[in-house]
């Protein structure tokens, strides 16, 4: 087969969802709603802890980060997908794929991230009450928000750069909707054990190590919620990290999905119905367990609609 080295490979193809060409108007309207829906929530969320001073406390600070990474994180990849749905254009640039492969892991990663310096979060305040405010500093809080991204930053610069090193054979056809890192090293033609090395490694700075620490958070936190006694001093715990439980759940059981479907036969189908829920559900649904779930956010968003209401009139 004829070789194409990365600076000769002017493009690739996204083969897009297996939808039928008379679905294609009907699957456009759903996905660009949910779109719309992700961007407009997460948005909200930030702007409500932006603007509401009961909100400017550290739990706040990581969710308002982690809402704008919801909707960077769609954003890398629902665009692209509703753009090829509406025009039939299925062709990327080479540096177009790289650059969405490289925002798609960083977002990823920072998304996950996040979830564990909330898990963090809640267990100091569950844990440890009386000294909550005097662990959870803003500047610690920055440096948790900060080490996130950098993290985040040099994971997908890594895998980014050991990929422009990789050559590529003529077949340029990614049948996903997005530059998936796993297709585009099947697609190539050089060796890459090295590249799929790093992502293990990588994968368990950003992805094994925070979930131990969500899982160590939450176990004690249990502990400590068996030790109180009374009923409502239990529901006042769990009503403070539900919301987070909720999405971590959420998170982790479509990452789970999205492995098991990868390694089993035939399963691209199966691994594109994953990466939607990861990319697209998700991130959507975010704001609504949020909002629906935390009385401070509810209370927020009352306030908010009400005096824009009012002002309007």
């Amino acid at each position: 087969m004829r070789r194409e080295n990365q600076s000769s490979m002017s493009k690739f193809l996204l083969l897009g969802l297996p939808i039928r060409p008379e679905q294609q108007g009907v699957f456009f309207a759903l996905f660009l709603g949910m779109y719309l829906t992700t961007v407009l929530g997460n948005l909200l969320i930030v702007l409500l802890i932006r603007l509401d001073s009961r909100l400017h406390t550290p739990m706040y600070f990581f969710l308002s980060h982690l809402a704008f990474t919801d909707v960077s994180f769609s954003s890398v990849t629902v665009p692209k997908m509703l753009m090829n749905m509406q025009t039939q254009d299925l062709s990327i640039s080479y540096p177009g794929c790289v650059s969405q492969m490289y925002f798609y892991i960083l977002f990823g990663c920072v998304d996950n991230l996040l979830l564990a310096v909330m898990a963090y979060d809640r267990y100091v305040a569950i844990c440890h009450p009386l000294y909550y405010t005097t662990i959870m500093k803003e500047d610690l809080c920055a440096l948790l928000v900060a080490g996130s991204w950098i993290l985040s930053c040099g994971s997908a610069l890594l895998h980014t750069l050991l990929l422009t090193q990789v050559s590529f054979c003529a077949d340029n056809i990614i049948p996903h909707f997005f530059c998936s890192l796993p297709i585009l090293l099947r697609l190539s033609c050089s060796n890459t054990s090295l590249n799929k090395l790093v992502i293990v490694t990588a994968g368990a700075a950003v992805v094994i190590f925070p979930l131990t620490g969500i899982l160590v958070s939450y176990g004690r936190i249990g502990a400590s919620i068996l030790k109180v006694p009374s009923t409502k001093g239990i529901c006042k715990a769990l009503s403070t990290c539900g919301s987070h439980l909720s999405v971590v759940s959420l998170f982790y059981g479509t990452i789970m999905a999205l492995y098991f479907s990868s390694s089993s036969s035939n399963s691209n189908d199966k691994d594109m119905i994953a990466s939607l829920m990861y990319t697209v559900v998700t991130p959507m649904l975010n704001p609504f367990i949020y909002s629906l779930r935390n009385r401070d956010m509810k209370s927020a968003l009352e306030i908010f609609f009400r005096n824009n209401i009012l002002f309007t009139k």
